[in-house]
């Protein structure tokens, strides 16, 4: 077995797609500002040649008040990475922690300017622990596995 020497390298961080929605403007400025914001994220990857690999974390971001949406944001950073030498294990951690991990900053900054941009008081996202949220998708997968679903007939 040969020794490959383990390469990490961030090739490209780049905004992949990102929508802006306010569909309550101007209205929604004339009323007192209390709203329930909702963040879902997202990571996907794919691999682009032999050790070059896009990861794409989606950010959801929805502020609703008295049931009205007043504000819908969606945005795609993406980054290219080049990753080569690493086990299985040690490479699929790197595309589903690390990787993200790299790319939360730059989605969070995209959001808290299109907030401001859209005229509404600074959105700051919380940090995310992504290898906290790897983890529990590692386990959630052993557990399928453990406990595949029962078929009726």
């Amino acid at each position: 077995m040969t020794d490959q020497k383990q390469k990490f390298e961030i090739q490209k961080i780049y905004l992949k797609d990102v929508s802006y929605e306010s569909p309550k403007t101007p209205q929604v400025f004339t009323q007192p500002w209390n709203p329930k914001t909702d963040v879902h994220i997202q990571t996907d990857s794919r691999n682009l040649e032999k050790d070059s690999f896009e990861v794409v974390l989606s950010v959801t971001v929805t502020a609703i008040q008295e049931e009205n949406t007043v504000f819908l944001i969606e945005i795609k950073q993406a980054g290219i990475f080049s990753i080569s030498g690493f086990s299985k294990e040690q490479h699929d951690q790197l595309m589903g922690s690390y990787c993200p991990n790299i790319l939360f900053p730059f989605a969070r900054e995209a959001v808290a300017d299109m907030v401001s941009r859209g005229g509404f008081p600074q959105l700051l996202l919380n940090p995310v622990n992504f290898e906290a949220l790897y983890q529990q998708h590692l386990q959630a997968i052993k557990e399928q596995q453990q406990n595949p679903p029962s078929v009726k007939h």
